[in-house]
């Protein structure tokens, strides 16, 4: 910067200020009476994941040891990045399973919830498998490659109500691809499903299946339906 330029910049600034107080004037406002602005408060990664996560689990918790286990590990492998955070690269999988109603869905938010409260910086997805199917199937302006290709590569990904579609070639294919691009980059992903072993496989296929077996660790969730149970409580 020249000693000219310098000279003229707090210059412009005064001009500026000075017309700035001139329309406040002519309009009635005291600008000494303006209110200061308030001090930005920083956002944690908490409560940006809040506004992604559905209302009924925004306080989830993972409180199942086995995925509690899950979280602990996957923090544990956490690479650090060039802002100093830790962030997943690569690590386990999860396939909770059990009936309807027993909280596959609250415990895969709430592991979520854990990893951002540990100070993972995480990229995440989460989607069911029949809302998936509708997302992905071929239209017209909607370059479903590129969305599969974003799902599957994904840092970490919610599947939910894995097997709950009905199926066909198409949905055996696309669910193939996505759960095959994650098993061989080895990324982190929760499945629930309130399928038993054996309907799993006939719903997914067998290529499926056997990845899910290498690439997932089972937590096994029992109970009643708690949906039913709370509207009979009430």
């Amino acid at each position: 910067m020249t000693t000219a330029t310098a000279v003229r910049e707090p210059q412009r600034v005064s001009t500026l200020v000075a017309r700035l107080d001139a329309i406040l004037a002519d309009r009635g406002i005291d600008a000494a009476a303006l209110p200061a602005e308030a001090p930005s408060q920083p956002v944690t990664a908490l409560e940006l994941a809040a506004a992604r996560i559905p209302p009924r689990y925004r306080d989830a918790l993972a409180s199942h040891t086995q995925v509690s286990d899950w979280v602990d590990e996957v923090t544990r492998v956490a690479r650090l990045g060039p802002s100093g955070m830790r962030g997943i690269a690569c690590g386990p999988s999860l396939l909770i399973a059990g009936p309807t109603g027993t909280g596959k869905t609250h415990q895969a938010y709430g592991a979520v919830r854990s990893l951002l409260t540990a100070g993972v910086r995480l990229r995440w997805e989460a989607v069911n498998t029949p809302d998936l199917y509708a997302r992905l199937r071929p239209r017209q302006g909607h370059d479903a490659e590129r969305d599969l290709a974003a799902l599957a590569r994904c840092p970490l990904l919610i599947l939910d109500d894995l097997g709950a579609a009905k199926q066909s070639e198409w949905t055996e294919e696309l669910t193939y691809r996505l759960i095959d691009r994650r098993y061989t980059e080895m990324l982190p992903t929760l499945i629930t499903t309130n399928l038993p072993t054996d309907a799993l496989r006939d719903a997914v296929g067998d290529r499926v299946a056997s990845r899910l077996a290498e690439m997932t660790r089972r937590v096994i969730l029992t109970g009643t339906d708690r949906r039913r149970h709370a509207t009979a409580a009430a």
